[in-house]
């Protein structure tokens, strides 16, 4: 028989290989899509075992009003579960919260109010502080806290951390987790590094919140307003463990926007603002990481909650977020044009090569220009035409060292550049490109290449 409790679903949440956005990086990156249950959030299983807990201790019973602040998942997780198991539910919640996550908590059945989003942790306005005060007023009440519940360390030790070991085949070097309460990251780096303790665990906040200064040990910087939900703390969770976590990274609302906007167009994760920071500070990060690395980004929440926000064009440009989306063909970098290309070194000419030398091994290799090198440094160019046009001239020029002779050095391009540079450097220098690769090599593109590219595309 089928499991017919919506909140007692054992299924695994998934873990997606990232493609295109990681092509640029040497290690693996997998995205563990948290938000893909019931409730669209890393708080479905939390939420069920949090009520469980509390009517095993006898503090709850069917009939009672239910009370807790949130930034919209936890609540939509805590309303999911506790309406259907005829409980009420009140939250408290700031008002920068996506329209759409309080039309769901509405439907549900929750009663919201509403806090400014400006206010201090600890002030009578802010909606931890309004929530606490909901529950010593209203009769037959309890307060859930969802935040502060040790029910959600225990959830993420047991199930979350477990999970990410068991689908990489315990391959995981580097585990990315957005940063509220802490217990997400908390939970699974204390499973993880019980198992090995060389895998790194890495907390991603937005800009003004608390934990990169608690991990470093400085004195709290300002707060910073965010438009980012579901990431980063104005206040120290009961769940900080330092212990566990080896970096705390901080993410622009900008980049963690279009990050999110970005994994939703190149590699169809229909994921939130928090998501798009956590793989922006991941995608980063890997840029020094090694090729035996796996890095596992944790995705919390769900795109469709922010229909109205980040994924509106004029609400991100009133903001100043609003970044033109890559076209097809800007996506395609010198990178993918390699990999069309089957690999072989560089064939280039040395300053005291002889024209001689050099037109043999053009004959050789079968190719019409060579790149001149010194140093591992471009400093010229040579081909057929021109050497045809200096024997004309001069038929014993042939002995004479071609750095004499050489011509414009071909442009260099990093690996990122994409086709549309390297069109416009090709214009320059109709012979070629050459491309700096990350272990100092060089290798060559054409026009010939780059419409290869195309017709492969």
């Amino acid at each position: 028989m089928s499991n017919h409790d919506i909140f007692g679903l054992a299924a695994e949440t998934p873990l997606v290989l990232v493609k295109q956005m990681a092509r640029h990086i040497r290690p693996i990156v997998m995205a563990k899509l948290e938000y893909m249950n019931p409730a669209c959030s890393h708080y479905y299983r939390v939420a069920s075992a949090l009520i469980t807990d509390a009517e095993e201790q006898k503090e709850i019973h069917p009939g009672m009003t239910l009370v807790d602040w949130t930034c919209g998942n936890s609540g939509i997780a805590l309303a999911m579960a506790s309406v259907r198991r005829g409980y009420k539910l009140l939250l408290a919640a700031p008002d920068k919260i996506s329209r759409e996550k309080q039309d769901v908590l509405r439907a549900i059945g929750a009663e919201l109010v509403i806090t400014p989003s400006d206010v201090l942790p600890g002030e009578p306005r802010s909606c931890m502080n309004v929530a606490e005060s909901l529950v010593k007023s209203i009769p037959n009440s309890f307060f859930t806290g969802m935040y502060a519940n040790p029910v959600s360390i225990k959830i993420h030790t047991e199930i979350t951390g477990r999970e990410i070991f068991e689908q990489t085949e315990g391959k995981v070097t580097h585990v990315f987790v957005p940063m509220v309460s802490a217990a997400m990251a908390s939970g699974l780096g204390r499973f993880l590094k019980s198992r090995n303790p060389g895998i790194r665990i890495i907390g991603v906040e937005s800009q003004g919140s608390i934990y990169a200064d608690l991990f470093k040990g400085t004195k709290p910087s300002n707060p910073v307003f965010s438009e980012l939900e579901e990431i980063g703390s104005g206040q120290q969770s009961v769940f900080w463990d330092p212990t566990v976590i080896d970096d705390i990274i901080q993410v622009s609302d900008y980049e963690a926007f279009n990050c999110g906007r970005e994994l939703l167009r190149a590699e169809a994760i229909f994921a939130g603002g928090a998501s798009g920071a956590v793989m922006s500070a991941a995608l980063q990060a890997g840029e020094g990481y090694g090729d035996d690395d796996c890095i596992v980004v944790v995705m919390n929440d769900f795109g469709g909650y922010y229909l109205s926000k980040m994924y509106n064009d004029e609400w991100m440009r009133k903001r100043g977020f609003y970044r033109k989306a890559k076209s097809a063909l800007e996506q395609i970098t010198a990178e993918d044009i390699l990999q069309l290309k089957v690999r072989r070194d560089l064939i280039f000419a040395y300053p005291e090569n002889t024209l001689a030398e050099v037109f043999e091994m053009m004959k050789q290799n079968d190719v019409s220009q060579l790149p001149i090198v010194s140093y591992n440094a471009p400093i010229g160019s040579i081909s057929e035409n021109k050497i045809l046009s200096i024997l004309i001239e001069n038929d014993e020029a042939m002995n004479s060292k071609v750095v004499g002779f050489m011509e414009q050095p071909f442009s260099v391009c990093q690996p990122d550049a994409t086709i549309s540079e390297l069109s416009d450097k090709l214009q320059q220098s109709a012979s070629g490109v050459l491309i700096s690769l990350s272990d100092g090599r060089l290798q060559l593109l054409t026009k010939s290449d780059l419409i290869d590219a195309l017709t492969h595309k």
